[in-house]
């Protein structure tokens, strides 16, 4: 065989090897992919995951199916996500636990920025102080007064202990001197649930799993925990008003185990953000109270850094621990 055309057939061979990848790349995904959710249904995590995933399996053309592994303070979900096979079918709701576990717990099996890619952001929503329909007080200064009034007799429940639902009560206590019993649940939902029932007087919840109660008259807004107040609820005025520099807020996002082909992580991302800039998907989000965070993966570890340190404060100084 010619010399010139040895090397034509070996340059074709090498274009040839070099294209299965990026072909099986283009592939993806083509099988269905599981989304983590540390939480029980019926929580704020829970809700975004369900919402995104509908919008997912439509771009993606393969359904993005939503697991709840809830216990241990969103840590078992967290673990089984990042000890997954790292092939773009398994991802990760993150949320301000993930942030906040980092100092709660002094010796978890993993570090979650490390152990994990991020993909996207998806929306930052207050917290709103909720208290049963009955509680003698209808605004936070009063909340104050009745708490100092009667100090230990108020119960604050939580979707379990160092969430931020938790640290935003933590803060509130430290910031006032009120003093209240936290009760833990396995998550929004049930909490939710007794705060309804009168079982449990204050809870500090993600805006996107209460505010439909609240709507409803099944419970009461005393304010938002944010710096300003919510365009969802623009009549409820933030927590302070009342108690000068108290904010806190959730934020939402994915990530996948490390590991993960780039070429899946670029994909979701790129869907996440179009859901984002999306017009239904935009008024669905700030229905529940969520502001989109689009962005790069980058971007949103960044997000989750800050929001790391920023804890990390809260907890030592509030003396939360991990029940």
């Amino acid at each position: 065989m010619p010399l010139r055309r040895q090397l034509v057939l070996g340059v074709a061979a090498l274009c040839g090897a070099s294209a299965v990848p990026a072909i099986a790349q283009s592939d993806y995904p083509n099988k269905p992919i599981k989304w983590v959710v540390g939480y029980p249904p019926g929580g704020t995590t829970d809700l975004l995951a369900r919402l995104m995933a509908q919008w997912l399996s439509q771009r993606l053309g393969q359904q993005v199916l939503v697991e709840n592994r809830a216990g241990g303070g969103n840590n078992i979900g967290t673990e089984f996500a990042i000890r997954a096979a790292p092939d773009g079918y398994t991802m990760y709701l993150v949320n301000p636990a993930n942030a906040i576990n980092a100092t709660l717990y002094p010796k978890l099996p993993f570090n979650f920025l490390d152990d994990m890619l991020p993909v996207a952001g998806i929306v930052r929503v207050p917290n709103v102080m909720t208290v049963t329909k009955n509680f003698p007080a209808k605004t936070v200064a009063e909340f104050i007064e009745y708490g100092k009034k009667n100090p230990g007799k108020i119960n604050m429940a939580s979707s379990g202990s160092g969430t931020s639902v938790h640290l935003s009560g933590e803060l509130f206590k430290f910031m006032t001197g009120v003093d209240m019993k936290h009760v833990p649940y396995k998550g929004a939902g049930p909490a939710t649930t007794d705060l309804i029932g009168g079982q449990v007087d204050v809870l500090f919840d993600n805006m996107p799993s209460i505010i439909g109660h609240i709507r409803g008259g099944s419970v009461r807004a005393l304010g938002v925990t944010s710096a300003q107040r919510s365009p969802a609820m623009p009549d409820v005025p933030t927590v302070a008003d009342t108690v000068p520099n108290y904010e806190a807020s959730a934020w939402f996002g994915a990530s996948v185990p490390k590991g993960t082909p780039a070429a899946a992580i670029e994909r979701l991302n790129r869907e996440f953000n179009a859901a984002l800039v999306d017009p239904t998907m935009k008024a669905k989000l700030a229905d529940l109270g969520g502001v989109p965070i689009p962005g790069t993966p980058a971007q949103f570890w960044e997000i989750h850094r800050m929001e790391t340190e920023k804890w990390a404060k809260i907890v030592q100084f509030s003396g939360a621990k991990a029940e």
